[in-house]
């Protein structure tokens, strides 16, 4: 009986430490969490803990590795139970590793602790976010821009400022666990019109828990060749064509212009932009220019032909033409013409000449002339007198006068009162017979000039 008992006291001694000691079965539910240095958040881990001991117990966590560590009270465990527990650890500030690391963290109970290593991965803030953008092209209204959480980490909200050549502009927003987050933004093209397709750089600088990093990626502008023509044409006198090449597109683009001219009009045209290349064919001459337009960039090549010369001399040539033929036309022509004389008395005097020219034969030929007011008539005549005087008209008569026949008619008149500036005289009219047939010619009109000197020294 009393070695029954023994062997029963010995078992219990050792089975019963078995049934008292932490036994637990811990699952790690993902494998990729990570720690972030610098917010001041846990790196979470979630497990799954059994209790395989024999009895309940209450557990808490810590660990060596952090500062801090969830969960912060403790979790009862009953016999056989499973719980999902989510793990946290508060990295310290002096952490230098990086990239994957081991580390060891214990689970205590009342009748002792279960050391366990978990497996997480070291980063900085700027290693965490992917930011880029879809391709566009110079024809695009819009852009999707991204941020992307690139690992198992909950950042909660954001604020995020996004710059490029293409856009400027800021989001607030939440980043979950390798979530994101997709921005349309309208795009202005006058931002970007002059730049040439590409890649482009485009940065997000986010604000985490007060705590700032920059992200850079790329945007593709994709080439796009877009060149418009207009063209524009006005005015008559002075024709002007204009013709205008806007590169829309964001790569350069070569172009060549042509305005053809006719040996005519090519004398009275002009150019804004000297021609690359001139060539002639018949009657035709082809002006060619060869540029290449940047991005954002307009050629304006203008050609103005100005028909103002030509008009003035086709003109002329008709006016010439009129005068001829009524030049003519006339059988007797008249010129007059008047030249200052020194007078003895100091009188204003001048000299009045009328030239008579027959270009065919006339007959009765009557030259009428009349005095200006203010003047007096000398009785000193040339060669040829005058048939009649009377209240200042003078009249010459000639019975005949053959083709090519000249007669110079001439009288003096004065005047005791001075003449200042511009004076003159009368035209001189002539009537004569042609071929049955009565005529008229008048002279020009003659001026003299007084200049207060010269009345001087007369």
């Amino acid at each position: 009986m009393k070695r029954e008992i023994l062997i029963t006291f010995l078992l219990l001694i050792l089975i019963t430490p078995s049934i008292l000691a932490v036994s637990l079965k811990v699952e790690r539910v993902s494998q990729d969490d990570v720690m972030i240095l610098g917010l001041g958040k846990p790196a979470t881990f979630d497990l799954k803990i059994t209790n395989l001991a024999g009895g309940g117990d209450s557990f808490t966590f810590y660990s060596f590795f952090g500062i801090e560590t969830l969960p912060k009270g403790t979790i009862y465990l009953g016999s056989m139970e499973t719980k999902e527990v989510q793990f946290g650890i508060y990295p310290r500030d002096d952490l230098k590793q990086r990239g994957w690391v081991n580390f060891e963290y214990f689970i205590k109970g009342s009748d002792g602790e279960q050391k366990e290593v978990m497996k997480t991965n070291i980063l900085d803030l700027k290693d965490v976010f992917e930011v880029g953008s879809n391709e566009f092209d110079s024809s695009s209204s819009s852009i999707k821009v991204y941020i992307k959480n690139k690992v198992n980490f909950n950042f909660g909200e954001i604020t995020a400022k996004f710059s490029s050549p293409f856009f400027n502009f800021e989001k607030t927003f939440t980043l979950d666990k390798k979530e994101t987050q997709e921005f349309d933004v309208q795009l202005n093209k006058e931002d970007y019109k002059k730049l040439l397709a590409g890649f482009y750089t485009v940065k997000a600088e986010a604000s985490v828990n007060g705590k700032e990093t920059t992200s850079e990626g790329t945007i593709k502008f994709v080439e796009k060749n877009i060149l418009t023509s207009k063209e524009n044409r006005f005015g008559l006198i002075i024709n002007t064509l204009t013709i205008k090449k806007i590169n829309e597109g964001n790569v350069v683009a070569p172009t060549e212009t042509i305005i053809n001219k006719n040996i005519i009009s090519r004398l009275f045209t002009n150019f804004n932009i000297e021609p690359d290349r001139v060539e002639r064919k018949g009657l035709i001459v082809t002006y060619v220019w060869v540029e290449e337009v940047a991005p954002g960039d307009t050629l304006e090549i203008t050609a103005k032909t100005n028909w103002i010369l030509p008009f003035l001399i086709i003109v002329l040539i008709f006016i010439i033409i009129g005068l001829t033929k009524l030049y003519s036309r006339t059988s007797l022509v008249l010129k007059k013409r008047v030249s200052f004389v020194r007078a003895k008395g100091g009188e204003f005097a001048l000299k009045v000449s009328i030239l008579v020219q027959a270009k065919k034969f006339v007959e009765r030929v009557n030259i009428t002339d009349r005095l200006p007011p203010l003047v007096k008539l000398h009785e000193r005549f040339g060669a040829e007198q005058p048939k009649r005087i009377d209240r200042g008209r003078i009249e010459w008569s000639f019975d005949k006068m053959e083709s090519g026949e000249t007669r110079i008619l001439s009288y003096v008149i004065y005047s005791k009162v001075g003449v200042l500036g511009r004076f003159a005289l009368p035209r001189t009219t002539a009537f004569y017979s042609r071929e049955g047939k009565t005529h008229e010619a008048e002279s020009n009109t003659a001026f003299f000039i007084a200049e207060q000197n010269r009345l001087v020294e007369d």
